[in-house]
């Protein structure tokens, strides 16, 4: 079966470093949290707020070793008093059935789903 686990986080300030360590913290609980393995994700879809420029969340994700997993990177969209400086993330993964996503949200990406944090 195919599953979607969602996650957030944020960054205090637009830099490569901050993006890549944000993303990683993010990737890393999401694959403790839901006990995933790299082969069992089929792709992941990272958005970012259009503040951040430095870097790619996916070139945080190569670095940790993701090199068969289809990533991309679009721009979240732009509304009015929407989080600032927000990486989202969508992991689609391949588990057995009865499997339950546990999404993860970060820093102050927990706002966005406090009925899940």
């Amino acid at each position: 079966m195919v599953y979607a686990v969602r996650g957030a986080t944020t960054v205090g300030i637009d830099t490569k470093d901050e993006i890549i360590t944000s993303t990683q913290e993010l990737l890393s609980e999401i694959l403790t949290k839901n006990q995933l393995k790299k082969e069992e994700i089929v792709f992941i879809l990272f958005t970012m707020t259009k503040d951040l420029k430095s870097a790619f969340p996916a070139y945080a994700a190569r670095l940790m070793g993701f090199t068969d997993v289809p990533l991309i990177c679009a721009q979240e969209l732009d509304i009015e008093g929407a989080l600032e400086r927000c990486i989202r993330v969508l992991v689609l993964v391949q588990k057995e059935s009865g499997f339950v996503p546990r999404h993860v949200y970060l820093k102050d990406a927990r706002f966005l789903r406090e009925d899940l944090t």
